[in-house]
This record gives C-alpha cells, structure tokens and sequence, in this order.
C-alpha cells in the first residue's frame, strides 16, 4: 500500500510539469522582455528559453537543441550587447510576425560623447580620433539634427548584426578580415531631439523605423559638427506597441505566468509573412 502510495505522489507531482510543457509549447504570440546591458540578444533569448524550459521541468535544457523540448522563439531586431531595453519576443507562430516588429517604429534614448570615435561607434570599441568639441554649443546641435530627420540615406556600421558571405561583418573584422562598408540605404526618423547637453555628453531622444543604426547616427552628427563622437550608452525605451515602461518583462519574470498575462496573442491571419533578417540597434 505504501509504495502504491509514493508511486501516486510522484505520477501527481510530475502531472503539473508535463502540463506546464504543454502550455508553454502552445503558446502563439508576442510578448516583450528586458534586455540588460553586456549579453547580445541571441544569449539573451536563450536565457529566456533556458528559464521557461526549467520552470517546465526539463532537466538541463539546452536551449540550442531543438527536439523534443521545442520551444519556437525568435526576436524582432538586434539591440547591441552594449545596449539594454525593449525587446520583442515570438512565440510559436507569433515568430512569423517579428517582421512587423522589425518594420515598424521604435523609440531610443541614446548619451553620445563628443571628441571621441571608436572602431565600432560606441563605448566597447577602441578609439581611433580624438576632436576638440569645444565650440559646439546646444543650437548648433538642435540645428544639425535637422538634416537628420526624415527620410534620409544611412551607411551602417562595419560592426554590426549585417551578413557577408552569411557571416556577420562584426564576427569577420574580430577574426582580422577586411570589411568593406555596406552601401547607403535609405531609412527614416521620425522624431530626432536633444534632451541634454552637458559637454562632452549629450542625449537624444529618437523615433525610428526599421533598419536605422543610433551608433551611425551619433557618428554622423559628430562629423556634421566638425568634431567626432561615439554612443556612450543606449536603452531602446519602445519596439512597436511593446514599451520599456509598461510590457518588458525582467529577468525575475521570465516564468510561464508572466508571459501568460503580458502574451499578445496571434491568429492564424497574421502569421502569413515569414520573418525578416534584417536587424537594428
């Protein structure tokens, strides 16, 4: 009787689990998470898949391996490891509608420092020039930010999520591969003000749409100014209808009952475009 017993309390206990799986692997959406600064946001969404998987009860997880425990995630656009804030996560079929996410506005809060360039336009690089910045005062730069607004022509940066030969350009210039600069292309901003300046130091405040490099931005504007500067730090504060404020979901958080309640649900009409590969910061 008393092993019959232990065999009905471990077969109870494991029902919640299974059961848990199961609703984890039906779930067709999207929902938005916190990124912090310092991990890129593929180990970001591992980190996610690896706590959602183990609240699930499966042993070990290994987000990277597919079968069995499946779970379909993907994120609608690259943040930078050195930045943090918004990001979208797919869900089963909600993966097919990151293209939207990709596509649609968002909104940054960039701290750019003037007299300094880097390798790879922001704080984690190598500087390569040194300006003086002392004549630029806050009209000079709320006057040059208007030609940065708008439908405009970008160049991205050498270091970045974008692909040659199916490598990123990032992971080719680290292995000591010459990297030519992509092409100008065009993209669009929407809204582009200066918040604050306190020299060398100043922020903006940016609406964009998909494709658009903040860390080229703060390049170009330093250029613009006849001096030079470099993103200090970045927080992608909106992607779409997901806000840093109201939807980000933080690392506490990421349990099956969190995204329960913040999950966008998705319809079978929706998903009938395939994910972009484009990626922004």
């Amino acid at each position: 009787m008393r092993e019959r017993s232990m065999a009905g309390n471990l077969s109870n206990s494991a029902a919640p689990l299974t059961s848990s799986l199961s609703k984890l692997q039906a779930l067709n959406g999207l929902f938005a998470i916190h990124k912090k600064q310092g991990p890129t946001s593929a180990d970001v969404l591992n980190m996610l898949k690896e706590a959602l998987l183990k609240e699930a009860g499966v042993k070990n997880p290994n987000p990277r391996k597919r079968k069995k425990q499946s779970l379909k995630l993907g994120h609608g656009g690259t943040l930078d490891s050195a930045a943090s804030g918004v990001l979208v996560v797919g869900v089963g079929n909600g993966t097919k509608m990151l293209s939207t996410m990709l596509a649609g506005s968002k909104k940054y809060v960039a701290v750019g420092e003037l007299g300094k360039a880097t390798d790879t336009l922001d704080a984690t690089g190598k500087m390569v020039l040194e300006k003086d910045f002392e004549h630029i005062t806050r009209v000079d730069i709320e006057e040059k930010l208007k030609s940065f607004t708008g439908d405009i022509m970008q160049v991205p940066p050498l270091y970045s999520a974008l692909k040659k030969d199916g490598q990123r350009l990032s992971v080719l210039l680290q292995k000591g591969h010459k990297v030519e600069a992509k092409p100008a292309r065009p993209v669009t901003v929407y809204n582009l003000t200066l918040q604050e300046f306190k020299p060398p130091l100043f922020t903006l405040d940016i609406e964009c749409g998909g494709g658009f490099y903040v860390r080229s931005l703060v390049d170009d504007l330093g250029k613009a100014l006849s001096s030079c500067a470099h993103v200090k730090e970045l927080v992608r504060t909106k992607q779409g209808q997901f806000t840093l404020e109201e939807h980000a979901l933080h690392e506490g958080q990421w349990t099956l009952e969190h995204v329960l309640r913040s999950l966008q649900p998705c319809s079978e009409s929706e998903t009938g475009t395939k994910p972009s590969k484009e990626h922004t910061d």
